[in-house]
């Protein structure tokens, strides 16, 4: 078991160092008068994405004059304009050379006077298909898929789960502990996404790592006759930063893009996709522990101490990569 948990972390470790975000490009084709698109590429300048990583357009279409760039956040933004013969509908969308990259592309498409439409690219899939009559439910399923993507590969959001589960003691504890992550992160992702609230993504990302080092430190420290402050009044600790975590995923949210048309339809199904890897990761986390306590309850104390300075060192270089690079 200790050699699995020390594999483990190796294997985060290596990792944590490439990327503490999900960020999927994202690909948008609107069609502004009859026969006469737009397409913005938005290429993260993290996640494997290769300048020879260009759009691939429907048979039929082609860039009309030269594109404009500029860098917006962390990624390259590139707008051109698009001449197409005939009805793009059962003809394909993609991108060349996007095989080695490590992140998806979310693809919208606006056909003038038709409902939007919401691809992804992957690695895998390349390609897809617009189709004449979409799919009602295409733009939930892609932003939910999208949300557990997030959670589960956004490491900074999964240790902060993993943290509290390591913490805290009991069922009832861990689940309010972390119902208080999640309603606190759903208020500020929902605030900031719909222009109500904002923070500068980048004091966000240090304060972030700086809230998972603060768990570690609270790990290491537990003993079982004095009881620390996030042991005494737990949700109060898990909503406080679940307010600035939610800051974290609106600004993925932002990098990534949203269909105008459906806003709150993407919204609600990424916010329930990161719950759903939540539910995944605390339950991976018990399933751990208990095994743990079944078979080897005498590695328990030095497991838990092994992954608290694990998970600290982790957050310690993120907060001085990112308040200092």
């Amino acid at each position: 078991m200790i050699r699995f948990l020390l594999l483990l972390f190796g294997l985060l470790l290596s990792v944590s160092v490439q990327a503490d975000e999900l960020r999927p490009g994202y690909l948008e084709f609107t069609e502004k008068s009859p026969g006469a698109w737009t397409l913005v590429w938005k290429a993260p300048m993290r996640g494997g994405l290769t300048p020879q990583t260009q759009p691939l357009l429907p048979m039929g279409c082609k860039i009309t004059g030269e594109p404009s760039r500029e860098i917006s956040g962390i990624s390259l933004v590139t707008t051109s304009t698009v001449a197409c013969r005939g009805d793009v509908s059962g003809k394909s969308i993609g991108l060349s050379n996007f095989e080695a990259s490590q992140t998806d592309v979310l693809v919208r498409v606006q056909p003038l006077g038709r409902p939007v439409q919401a691809l992804r690219l992957t690695p895998a899939e390349p390609n897809a298909e617009i189709k004449a009559k979409p799919d009602r439910w295409q733009v939930a399923h892609t932003y939910f898929v999208t949300g557990v993507e997030h959670i589960l590969f956004g490491y900074d959001h999964l240790l902060f789960v993993v943290s509290l589960v390591l913490l805290l003691s009991g069922f009832w504890t861990i689940a309010k502990a972390v119902t208080a992550f999640t309603v606190a992160h759903s208020i500020t992702l929902i605030g900031t996404t719909l222009g109500f609230l904002g923070l500068p993504q980048r004091p966000v990302e240090s304060v972030i790592a700086l809230s998972i080092l603060f768990l570690a430190v609270e790990i290491v420290k537990k003993r079982p006759d004095q009881p620390r402050l996030s042991e005494r009044i737990p949700w109060v600790v898990a909503f406080g930063f679940g307010l600035l975590h939610g800051f974290g995923f609106a600004g993925a949210l932002n990098e990534i893009g949203m269909p105008e048309s459906d806003v709150p339809t993407a919204l609600l199904t990424f916010n329930l996709g990161v719950e759903a890897g939540q539910l995944v990761i605390v339950a991976l986390s018990l399933a751990l522990l208990e095994l743990l306590r079944r078979f080897a309850a005498a590695l328990m104390h030095p497991a838990l101490r092994l992954a608290a300075y694990g998970i600290g060192t982790i957050s310690a270089f993120w907060f001085i990569e990112r308040t200092f690079a």
